[in-house]
């Protein structure tokens, strides 16, 4: 069939309507993932068009997969999470939804108060079992919309479910119908999809999906699930796991609209902040996230880094306020008890913390020099030193500069600077080999009268 596209302003080909391929024997693609090596990371040098939305948001599910992998959230912390991420998100609500289980009395309370807050954005999404009961949960917690599991790669339709493709599809098809007869729009999760026969299964699959969002005039979306984090970014990759041709194919060949498509990744492969990058920029609107990246074993896209990466693509921030991400990582450390690894990115103790006294110079000078942008402004992280054995006057000016003289600039040759610097150095000549803790040279500062 030819068409013409009004976007692309181009006459466009669609030859052949995907069909379900059923077959006896699940495809697990051994060849790609052999189970006792390594993953294969084949290519086929075909290429899809980069094809970015007009439009990019993100989701959030710290409520739902983030609780996967810790203590389950009190309804407090959740309103109060719910607050910054309505702060972050800012006017244009660029944190569009955020989702929650729907089963435990805790569980309502949270979205009931949630909701009691009048927020537009993040929108309270919901999670349910694929079961007409839970649409009828969700309807009558007032939510708009619901996300429902729908495996689709084959190690979990034969293995798991041990029913043919089918036999799945069908299932699917009559769990969403109920959702459609119920007026709850269905978000459908594919998960595994970076393991799916893509052809065989996904595509017919989304194709039905879309077919019934057109009769019903309900906007089915599809979230698609990196559930191992096998998905990859790199131009010419071979399905399935390219993330290029999932976004390309659920366009083109399944006939969604952005609007209808989202992420969701995982970290195993320490991927996960590259590959939703990837998805937005090959068509997919939203990408789904979780607050500081907590989530299922390795964990899923953090949510601050996204923002980051909005604000690189777009140009513009669009109105988040990236110092709540500090209030976000504060918060879970002091009342969450969460312990953030230091070094990592935007929100980790020492992410624009240097040790080298090269470094440690240039930052004196200018720290443009060695930051990666005015953290102190976007993130209220200011830059700072660790003392070390390398740290050198220049780690100590800079150290006194930020933590006791904040109005005052000081030389590396300043005589405060040098008093301090022969106690530190005394120290690694006596043998110590440990970093200088903050609380050590404050009690050094007071000790050689430097204040």
């Amino acid at each position: 069939m030819i068409y013409y596209d009004e976007i692309k302003n181009m006459l466009m080909e669609s030859e052949y309507r995907y069909q379900i391929q059923d077959k006896e024997n699940p495809n697990l693609y051994r060849e790609l993932f052999p189970y006792d090596e390594v993953p294969k990371l084949t290519f086929n040098n075909r290429t899809t068009p980069i094809d970015p939305p007009d439009e990019i948001w993100i989701t959030d599910t710290t409520f739902r997969d983030g609780q996967q992998s810790r203590a389950p959230y009190t309804p407090d912390q959740i309103v109060h999470l719910y607050k910054l991420l309505h702060k972050l998100g800012g006017p244009k609500g660029k944190i569009r939804q955020t989702e929650f289980f729907l089963y435990s009395d805790r569980d309502k309370e949270a979205i009931r108060r949630c909701q009691d807050l009048g927020y537009t954005f993040p929108e309270v999404t919901g999670w349910i079992r694929a079961h007409k009961n839970d649409f009828e949960l969700a309807k009558g917690m007032g939510l708009n919309e619901c996300g429902i599991l729908v495996s689709c790669s084959d190690y979990h339709i034969y293995k798991k479910m041990k029913k043919t493709r089918k036999q799945i599809m069908d299932d699917y098809l009559g769990i969403v119908k109920n959702a459609l007869e119920i007026g709850i729009c269905p978000r459908c999760h594919f998960e595994d999809i970076t393991r799916a026969d893509f052809y065989g299964f996904v595509v017919p699959f989304a194709t039905e999906l879309a077919d019934l969002s057109k009769k019903s005039g309900i906007p089915i979306k599809i979230r698609a699930c990196d559930t191992l984090g096998y998905g990859v970014p790199f131009t010419g990759a071979s399905m399935p796991r390219s993330i290029a041709g999932i976004i390309y194919g659920l366009k083109v060949y399944a006939g969604f609209d952005s609007a209808q498509l989202e992420w969701h990744g995982h970290n195993d492969f320490y991927k996960a902040v590259v590959n939703s990058t990837t998805a937005w920029l090959y068509g997919a609107s939203g990408v789904n996230c979780s607050l500081l990246g907590i989530g299922e074993r390795t964990g899923n896209t953090p949510l601050e880094a996204m923002v980051i990466e909005y604000a690189q693509l777009r140009g513009t921030l669009d109105g988040m306020d990236t110092t709540v991400i500090r209030d976000i990582a504060d918060y879970y450390e002091k009342e969450l008890d969460y312990t953030l690894p230091p070094r990592t990115p935007f929100v980790g103790r020492d992410f624009n913390m240097t040790q080298a006294g090269i470094h440690a110079d240039g930052l004196l000078k200018d720290e443009e020099i060695y930051n990666i942008f005015d953290t102190a402004k976007l993130l209220k992280s200011p830059p700072g030193v660790a003392i070390t054995a390398t740290s050198g006057a220049a780690g100590i000016a800079m150290w006194l500069s930020t933590h006791v003289f904040s109005t005052e600039k000081l030389d590396k040759g300043d005589p405060r600077v040098i008093k301090l610097k022969n106690w530190v150095d005394k120290q690694y000549t006596d043998g110590r080999v440990t970093t200088i803790s903050f609380q050590e040279m404050w009690a050094a500062v007071h000790l050689l009268n430097i204040v």
